[in-house]
């Protein structure tokens, strides 16, 4: 393996943010058609749950791609963000960052997608596209700040709040638009656009390949993720859990094996036998354990963010087999399209069920139970039609 593989080429064009207002005053006459309202489903507080919700979107700029949604998949962010347990929101929010449906409208500058087309959007609908992040393809690691999804200022549509995926239609510059190989099946391929991405960019970053061993930490939504990837890049996969229970699922999956580790016999075991190790939990754990697992010039990757300081790392740990401990953020445009179609090639789709608008309150608390095999995705069909005014 290679760490510190070379970066994919971005899909992003260099624009000042100088050209911004200029844009915005092109907008009317360039676009296409007149802005369109969206049945949705969101949040107007904190404590309220998910309600029906109309967001108004915009005319396509030129530039502008409308996308018609069939499917979203839901992320366990989007429960923090709508609950405000990230810090203060916006309200109404309307969440949703793995995005699957097929182009409705373009702008008159797009030839790079048609109506019809299948196409997804991920967690970021923007960046300053000049930083140097922006340049090398990497626009989630932004220095200026990436525009999210949802719940973020759109700078180049007059500061408005940008809506997420759980609407009926949604409109996204070309540039942070991706095209969905139709081998996929569009709700399995929903979650790969946050989780999925997730999990690939550190996978791809170290290089991991044929006769890698790969550690992943947590079964969950990631960590499934994690486990199909790391397989159809040719390593052996080898699943830390706490829970007995999850044995046979890791196995189902492709794992080929399974250490419990709050078995010290069996994480001794396990001692230097791991090239790399993805850590997808988001609560507090000792890494320090794992460490020990890594073999020389090993690296473990934290991809859950816990929401609590976590237990200290032993420096010794890292110094004395030349450890890495890194972290990762889902991944840029070019990245996400390579993953896509790697999964096409490969055949690896998430784990999914499938929920309608009425069931969104209870998936919410589902997740948060962990009572989900993997991932939970919004048949936007369901949606009631939107009202004759916007709220969002």
């Amino acid at each position: 393996m290679t760490p510190g593989r070379p970066v994919p080429p971005p899909l992003a064009l260099k624009i000042s943010l100088d050209e911004v207002a200029a844009e915005q005053a092109a907008a009317e006459s360039a676009g296409t058609g007149e802005r369109r309202l969206a049945a949705a489903r969101g949040a107007v507080s904190s404590t309220g749950g998910l309600v029906p919700l109309t967001v108004a979107r915009r005319a396509p700029k030129a530039d502008d791609v409308e996308i018609a949604i069939e499917f979203c998949g839901l992320c366990h962010s989007d429960v923090h963000a709508t609950r405000g347990e990230w810090g203060s929101q916006n309200y109404p929010l309307v969440p949703g960052h793995e995005i699957v449906g097929r182009v409705s409208r373009v702008g008159s500058d797009v030839d790079d997608f048609s109506p019809g087309d299948l196409v997804g959007v991920g967690c970021l609908v923007d960046s300053c596209r000049e930083c140097e992040s922006c340049l090398d393809g990497m626009e989630q690691y932004c220095e200026r700040g990436m525009t999210g999804t949802y719940g973020a200022k759109d700078a180049r549509n007059g500061d408005s709040i940008t809506q997420g995926g759980y609407a009926t239609s949604v409109v996204v510059d070309r540039r942070y638009v991706l095209r969905v190989p139709e081998n996929l099946d569009p709700a399995a391929a929903a979650p790969l656009l946050c989780a999925g991405v997730t999990t690939f960019s550190p996978l791809r970053h170290f290089g991991v390949e044929e006769g890698d061993v790969v550690g992943v930490v947590g079964l969950g939504g990631l960590g499934h993720m994690a486990v199909k990837l790391a397989k159809a890049m040719g390593a052996r996969v080898v699943v830390f859990t706490t829970s007995e229970s999850k044995v046979s699922a890791a196995l189902e999956l492709g794992a080929d094996d399974v250490v419990l580790s709050r078995n010290d016999d069996a994480m001794a075991a396990a001692n230097r036998s791991i090239d790399l190790i993805i850590d997808t939990v988001a609560a507090p754990h000792d890494l320090n354990p794992f460490f020990r697992t890594l073999r020389r010039d090993g690296a473990l990757f934290q991809l859950g963010l816990p929401s609590e300081a976590m237990p200290p790392v032993n420096p010794g740990a890292l110094i004395r087999r030349r450890i890495a401990y890194a972290g990762s953020l889902i991944g840029g445009i070019a990245e996400t399209q390579e993953m896509l179609d790697f999964c096409a090639e490969h055949g690896v789709v998430s784990e999914v069920e499938i929920v309608g608008a009425e069931q969104l309150n209870d998936a919410y608390d589902r997740m948060v139970a962990g009572d989900v095999k993997y991932r939970f995705v919004l048949d936007v069909s369901t949606l009631q039609a939107p009202a004759e005014r916007a709220d969002a």
